[in-house]
């Protein structure tokens, strides 16, 4: 990952494909309605819709990644996505049953960790591709059997009725699917300028195991190369999943671009390629 100075932030191969969602926006599969979502929203096309408002996308997208970086099959992301849509509704929850806290709903008196800890969502992560991994022939369980042999939940069964989302979300943020991402961002950033780069860059180096990009407080443009296609558009969709909560403008690559301005995708307007990697502008420092 290199930092230059300007704010454009660069990441392989790239990008997802968004939609408008203002106001409420709810999830529909089977004809029923899950998960209101309200303000900032995200919608994932991939073989299917999703829509998560902007709080679960960028757990959603760390989850995947973090199962990506320990070189997990894609079945162990659309296990950890399951369990965390029925454990905590991809929310990072400072309670639960008992003790119970996090995206997995963890015990720190069942030797999870500290609250401190399981509350950490890469911590959280890593911790269950850590107890899936022990489970003896977990690839070839049902998703609902899978979540269950680490969950241990007093509903076994809960965990299947999230697949479908789950294999959506999946498809899409490990980059088999193309422009599959698309969040509305709103026109008051959360972050901006140099601190909006400095954690786009923080954030990579964790979810991904990226090398650190260095000094970033004195700069302002960050590239992250990517070794084909795929992984492009898996850094591309993080990008946007994160860009309500980082000050995301623009991602582009590969003759597409998505902009913050009506959080869709589309064709770049000056034609100009990005090469193997994903660029992304964020919103500058007021005048």
């Amino acid at each position: 990952m290199r930092v230059r100075t300007r704010t454009f932030v660069a990441a392989g191969v790239v990008v997802a494909l968004f939609a408008i969602v203002g106001g409420w926006g709810v999830r529909q599969l089977d004809g029923e309605f899950r998960l209101p979502v309200a303000g900032r929203s995200c919608t994932v096309q991939a073989d299917g819709t999703v829509k998560l408002d902007a709080d679960q996308m960028a757990n959603a997208a760390t989850i995947a990644a973090i199962g990506m970086q320990r070189q997990m099959p894609e079945q162990a992301v659309v296990v950890a996505l399951a369990t965390a849509y029925q454990e905590s509704g991809l929310r990072n929850l400072a309670h639960g049953d008992r003790d119970s806290l996090g995206l997995f709903q963890q015990r720190p008196s069942q030797g999870w960790g500290t609250p401190e800890q399981i509350r950490d969502q890469r911590y959280a992560a890593n911790r269950f591709y850590k107890a899936l991994k022990k489970v003896r022939g977990w690839e070839r369980m049902e998703v609902t059997d899978a979540a269950q042999a680490v969950q241990r939940s007093a509903y076994p069964k809960a965990y299947q009725k999230w697949a479908d989302e789950s294999q959506v979300l999946a498809r899409a943020l490990l980059g088999e699917a193309t422009g599959a991402v698309a969040c509305t961002v709103g026109r008051t950033p959360v972050m901006r300028g140099q601190a909006a780069v400095a954690e786009l860059t923080r954030g990579l180096t964790l979810d991904w195991g990226l090398p650190d990009a260095g000094a970033v407080a004195e700069l302002t443009d960050v590239t992250v190369p990517a070794s084909d296609a795929r992984d492009g558009w898996r850094y591309a969709h993080w990008l946007v999943s994160h860009a309500p909560d980082h000050g995301v403008k623009r991602v582009r690559f590969d003759g597409l671009e998505w902009n913050a301005d009506n959080g869709r995708w589309a064709k770049v307007a000056d034609g100009r390629a990005t090469g193997p990697r994903v660029l992304a502008e964020v919103f500058a420092d007021p005048a």
